[in-house]
């Protein structure tokens, strides 16, 4: 691997000790099996997968620049464009979709006033478009940040959530911390419609 100097590294020491403990668990000509969790770590601690951070990752991993962007693009639980402080991901599947994931969705645009793909303007929320998230029988089920499920989502529980996430926000806020990792502390930008 090739060790970053203090001055451009993107990461915290933290970060950094555990990518190179999820590489550690490959040999070493396999080692590129630990780029998916190193990009997880990476979107953790800065909130998104940006240029730099792939290319940081490229170095890290020996590996084209490209090679690293395919795998953060392939995956729609990476971020390669900034998010709002939480990124719903709702499951538009059709388990989903035809157990009120339709209204589900819409409510929520009509809540939070954006699309799929689009940043709420004070840069709290996001609303993406997910593939299946293997609970169908929850249906309609959502993902707050990529770590946490909701499910049995209707119009109530739904406004339920979007208050309890933005007093979360409002409580962090007042104590001077970001409340998560992943935060990105600026309004986030409209991705393309899937999250990225």
């Amino acid at each position: 691997m090739t060790v970053a100097s203090p001055e451009t590294r993107l990461l915290s020491d933290q970060a950094y000790a555990l990518i190179e403990r999820e590489m550690t668990k490959f040999p070493p000509e396999r080692k590129r099996s630990a780029l998916i969790a190193a990009l997880a770590i990476a979107q953790d601690e800065i909130g998104w997968t940006s240029r730099e951070v792939i290319e940081e990752l490229a170095r890290w991993f020996e590996l084209p620049p490209i090679a690293v962007y395919e795998v953060a693009s392939f995956y729609t639980l990476f971020n390669t464009r900034p998010v709002g402080r939480y990124k719903l991901s709702l499951c538009t599947n059709l388990p989903c979709a035809l157990h009120d994931g339709t209204k589900a969705a819409e409510h929520l645009k009509q809540r939070l006033g954006i699309g799929f793909g689009e940043t709420t303007p004070d840069g709290l929320f996001t609303l993406v478009e997910s593939e299946c998230l293997g609970s169908c029988g929850d249906a309609p089920v959502l993902l707050v940040n990529n770590k946490r499920m909701r499910s049995f989502l209707d119009n109530a529980a739904l406004d339920a959530l979007i208050d309890e996430l933005r007093a979360e926000a409002q409580g962090s806020a007042a104590a001077g911390t970001d409340g998560h990792s992943g935060a990105t502390g600026q309004p986030g930008v409209a991705g393309d419609g899937d999250g990225r």
